[in-house]
Formats: structure tokens, C-alpha cells, sequence
């Protein structure tokens, strides 16, 4: 768990206790060590939080005090909006209902001065072009990433060649129109790209792929660096 969820999650434990709550207990529903919770707690009483007690005895935070609302400015809400609108409109399903109810709980919570903002917003996202093929695919796709699992694709070449590759999926790329699939080719043993509204037929191998630090998007992405430089550059030689 990252840092920042970790003492977001600490601090929704101690909200509201009328008895404390210890740091093995904190621990545990944190999967973390004791030592760890010491110092988290440390640093949400110097960041302010009124947190009462001591190591060995537990923690609560003093009765009456509520977390304050994230807020955003103008131009931050503007950001989030557009980011969901992508979500929402470039995605797969899936990823498009959690956009849209993220968006809601936003709106929900919106002070008055920003929902005008809000209403305002004049940046639209099409999603006319986006292959909803593709689309489905996506959400294959990462249910496999997730799993472990490989795939076994059939693709048509930008040459017009048909082939079937089996490979394991490492990660999805977005270039405004197209989705490409990063991948692991199990045949040629190498990193492989794939335009998913290419794909013609796409099948999970539910057999577990044992993770390789050598085969990851991490290391597919220090290959390019060392090949293009800091230049954003994911593929000019797409399959």
C-alpha cells in the first residue's frame, strides 16, 4: 500500500473511536509493521492531525474533529473532468462506469461556486472513433494483465499478413485513436506491440505466467529510453 493511502487509511481508522485503537491493530488491517504505524502516526501529528495517546497504549483522534473536504480550484476540477471524459469516452466499459461514478461523487460534494464552473466546461471529448471492438478487447486484456494469464491473439500485420501470436500482456498505450498492446511475444521471446483494432479474434490461456523481472512494461520502457533518449517514444515499429 502506498504511503499516502496508508495514512489516509489510518486516519479513517482513529475517525469517530471512543476508545483507542492500539498500533499492532492499526498494523494489521494496514498489513504493515508496528515500527511503520510509529512513524506514519508520527508524521500525521506534525502535518496537524489531533491525534491523542501513546506508543504501547493506541491512538484515536480527539472527539469532535472531521477530516476536511479535498477541494479543488477551477482549473484543477477542469483537469479532473477531462481525464474522466477521456476515461469515460476512450476505454472500456468497465473503466467508463467507474469514470462516471467518480464524476457523480465529485458533483456531489461541489461547492456552489464551482458547480457554474462546472456546467461551463466547454472541452469536449468525442469517443465517435474509438472501435468498439477494441473497446472490448481492453477489458479483456486487463483482466488477463491482472491474472497473469496469456493471450493468444489473431492479428492482420500493417503489411496485410495474417499471424497468430501467442503472448503475454504487459500493458495498453493510448495514442488519441488507437490503443496499442504491449506485449511479451512467447514464440520470439521479445517485446512485441499490437494495434488492438487489429486483433481479429483474441483468446485468454488461463495458465498462470510466472512473473520475470525481465519481461515487464518497467523494463520495455528503460529499453526505449535507452533507444529514443528521453523522447516520449513508444513505438515507430509497431507489428
Amino acid at each position: 500500500m502506498a504511503k499516502a493511502d496508508r495514512l489516509l487509511k489510518i486516519i479513517t481508522l482513529l475517525k469517530g473511536r471512543r476508545t483507542v485503537i492500539t498500533a499492532r491493530q492499526l498494523a494489521e488491517v494496514v498489513e504493515t509493521s508496528e515500527r511503520t504505524i510509529y512513524r506514519d502516526i508520527q508524521v500525521l501529528i506534525d502535518t496537524g492531525f489531533p491525534i491523542e495517546g501513546e506508543a504501547g497504549v493506541g491512538y484515536r483522534l480527539q472527539p469532535g474533529f472531521e477530516i476536511p473536504p479535498i477541494m479543488f480550484t477551477a482549473e484543477q476540477l477542469l483537469a479532473v473532468q477531462l481525464g474522466l471524459k477521456m476515461v469515460k469516452g476512450w476505454t472500456d466499459k468497465d473503466l467508463a462506469i467507474a469514470a462516471e461514478q467518480a464524476r457523480l461523487k465529485i458533483e456531489a460534494v461541489l461547492p456552489e461556486r464551482l458547480k457554474q464552473t462546472n456546467v461551463e466546461n466547454s472541452l469536449l471529448v468525442p469517443s465517435y472513433f474509438l472501435d468498439s471492438s477494441a473497446s472490448d478487447y481492453s477489458l479483456t486484456i486487463r483482466k488477463a494483465i491482472k491474472q497473469n494469464f496469456g493471450l493468444t491473439i489473431d492479428y492482420i500485420r500493417a503489411d496485410g499478413e495474417h499471424s497468430t501470436r501467442s503472448i503475454q500482456p504487459l500493458g495498453l498505450v493510448f495514442w488519441g485513436q488507437k490503443w496499442t498492446l504491449i506485449s511479451w511475444c512467447l514464440l520470439r521471446e521479445n517485446y512485441r506491440e499490437f494495434r488492438l483494432d487489429r486483433i481479429q479474434k483474441l483468446n485468454v490461456d488461463e495458465v498462470v505466467i510466472a512473473p520475470n523481472p525481465k519481461v515487464s512494461l518497467d523494463n520495455y520502457l528503460l529499453r526505449l529510453k535507452e533507444q529514443y533518449g528521453d523522447c516520449e517514444v513508444f513505438s515507430s515499429h509497431s507489428n
